[in-house]
């Protein structure tokens, strides 16, 4: 009875032995990935020139005066100045990745610009915003110019007018 209980013991030993290595031998495959990145150029914008719509003759009736990215003035309902003063699209450098389409977020309309107190003849507004953008950075650099309309009202106060804090023009990736 021992041998026999010593002989099933050793079968139960290798019974187990085959079925762990039988289920060892499964047909398991691999293969390798790698990661990769590739960091590019962060687009950036520098201000190079104001938008300066020159100098013009207030009327009775007020009007507007469109400021192309070309730098070129067409009024209506007011008068251009012959001085026209200094006259120019706002202009920026936008630098970046050589190749690669960016998006331009212009101010939306109404932005105001004063004089004086900044009471309602005292005010003017720019609506309308347009630039030149082609939205692609040949050679990783592009001059970015940019236009309005300045609405003029009737018998607009003379003086300078302007906003310190100035408007934003935004660029970004596509």
């Amino acid at each position: 009875m021992k041998k026999n209980l010593t002989k099933l013991i050793a079968l139960g030993i290798m019974m187990i032995g085959f079925s762990a290595s039988s289920f060892a031998q499964t047909d398991v495959k691999t293969a390798t990935a790698s990661a990769n990145a590739t960091i590019i150029t962060p687009i950036t914008i520098t201000k190079v020139n104001d938008l300066n719509f020159g100098n013009i003759v207030a009327t009775t009736t007020g009007g507007t005066v469109v400021l192309s990215p070309a730098s070129a003035r067409t009024e209506l309902g007011v008068q251009l100045s012959a001085v026209s003063g200094t006259v120019s699209a706002a202009s920026f450098t936008v630098t970046g990745q050589s190749g690669y389409a960016y998006t331009v977020t212009l101010p939306a309309d109404g932005y105001a610009i004063k004089t004086g107190g900044g009471t309602a003849p005292e005010t003017m507004t720019l609506t309308s915003f347009t630039s030149n953008s082609t939205g692609t950075l040949t050679g990783g650099t592009q001059t970015l110019s940019v236009g309005a309309t300045l609405n003029v009202v009737a018998n607009q106060t003379a003086g300078v007018y302007t906003n310190a804090t100035g408007f934003d023009v935004s660029v970004n990736y596509n």
